[in-house]
């Protein structure tokens, strides 16, 4: 995904003005209207005049304040550290212009209908400069990240040739500005838990030209804690509170108690009274440290006992017991809103040319897990239990010592849940280049069913 600059304005802090709308060829998206974010109002400004002889319909409350309100849209699972929720309060420029043109739940562009909480794409410089970089003859096929994707929020119209919507920005990971609070810590940009097809809410508000819209989108918020709801498409899952440049918390999984990214596989502990998730990379780290620890560089694996032990005899040691069960429960987790009516105005001859998106390839699912990976790991020739002490003691590092030395691969679909080790050592005579281990959740310290 383009990590290219946008120049689409940031965000300005608590009170400070929002950005202009979205940067476009003026010519083609023309759109004299500014949004101003402002602090919270007084209550009788903020509710506006009220009298006791009659009711004020809709339409004549909104053009009686000039600070508007816009509740929250975006409902994340995660929580903010601060108490402020996403609700915004705003100002259009120029106010009258904007509250005089006729209010519309829905727009028609080049044959298509958009309704009020619609997705859309919206074209930018990004777009223009590779289409204008194209070759003659060339496909005009865009990248989806060349685009901007916006929520409709509000649209207004004067006639066929001015037709405006109000919208929520989504971002693309790679736009987070600097200084974005991600709990403790301060980021900018992608971060590791980020799918490819995830996006990140606002309140960033901007109007925009509806000339500017490419296409509808199709969006949906991921809920982590559902287990079963699979990512297939764009989705957004954190909210970006452009008034205190904070993101809502993620859910955090595995021993390493960081976010799943949903492009790669998660693997689930067989035991009820734990349940937990864990990186398939943690475990895989866990099973070559081990495996590491008691071979070394140079030390030959020979299998005096089955990895997996099927009957107790009489002269072998006691070997932690696998289970034998069904297959462990895992996911693979990859990316994915919905769109009243009264009569919608039509568009006049849009100047933006159709552009088909490219397809975005699905992320593959692979139930057996045989990602190669080097496999280290504690000593199976002491008891379980001592065994599994030391896994709890030892201290997490960066380095893999087992690197280029051992690779393993994680079998789920072939009895109890086992790791495939093979022996990448040169040099190493009389032992096993292949051989299996056991799977220890990584929180509980049991063996995976």
């Amino acid at each position: 995904m383009s990590s290219k600059p946008r120049k689409r304005s940031r965000p300005a802090p608590d009170g400070a003005s929002a950005p202009d709308g979205a940067v476009l060829d003026e010519n083609r998206a023309d759109c004299p209207f500014t949004v101003t974010v402002v602090s919270e109002p007084e209550r009788n400004e903020r509710d506006g005049p009220k009298s006791k002889k009659r009711k004020h319909d809709k339409s004549e409350e909104d053009n009686n304040k000039k600070v508007q309100t816009q509740n929250a849209v975006f409902h994340p699972e995660g929580k903010f550290k601060s108490s402020q929720s996403l609700k915004l309060y705003y100002a259009v420029d120029p106010r009258k212009q904007w509250l005089d043109m006729t209010r519309y739940n829905s727009f028609v562009l080049n044959g298509v209908k958009y309704y009020t909480e619609d997705f859309v794409y919206v074209a930018n410089e990004a777009t223009m400069e590779r289409q204008n970089s194209l070759p003659a003859g060339a496909s005009k096929v865009a990248k989806k990240a060349d685009y901007w994707v916006a929520r409709i929020l509000e649209v207004r119209a004067s006639d066929e040739h001015h037709v405006y919507a109000r919208v929520y920005w989504m971002y693309w990971p790679e736009e987070l500005p600097l200084g974005t609070m991600d709990g403790k810590k301060q980021i900018s940009g992608r971060q590791p838990y980020h799918g490819q097809h995830e996006l990140v809410a606002s309140n960033h508000m901007d109007i925009i030209n509806v000339v500017s819209v490419v296409m509808g989108v199709n969006v949906k918020q991921w809920i982590e804690s559902n287990d079963d709801d699979i990512q297939e498409s764009l989705y957004w899952r954190q909210a970006f509170n452009c008034r205190t440049a904070e993101l809502s918390s993620v859910a955090l999984v595995c021993k390493c108690r960081t976010p799943a990214n949903p492009d790669k596989t998660l693997v689930g502990c067989s035991n009820k009274t734990c349940e937990e998730w864990m990186h398939y990379d943690c475990l895989l780290d866990d099973v070559l440290t081990r495996v590491y620890d008691r071979l070394g560089t140079d030390i030959p694996h020979k299998s005096e006992k089955p990895a997996i032990k099927e009957e107790a005899k009489e002269d072998t040691k006691a070997e932690p017991k696998e289970g034998t069960k069904g297959d462990l429960p895992y996911r693979l987790l990859s990316p994915s809103v919905e769109g009243e009516d009264r009569k919608s105005p039509i568009v006049a001859n849009s100047e933006i040319k159709d552009q088909v998106l490219v397809k975005q390839g699905d992320d593959e699912s692979s139930k057996d897990t045989e990602t190669p990976t080097p496999a280290p790991q504690n000593s199976l020739d002491k008891s379980s239990k001592s065994v599994l002490a030391k896994r709890g003691r030892r201290k997490k590092s960066s380095k893999k010592p087992w690197e280029g030395l051992f690779e393993a691969t994680l079998k789920m679909n072939e009895g109890p849940t086992v790791w495939e080790v093979t022996d990448l050592r040169e040099g190493v005579e009389g032992g096993e280049k292949k051989w299996t281990e056991p799977a220890y959740c990584l929180l509980c310290d049991t063996l995976i069913e």
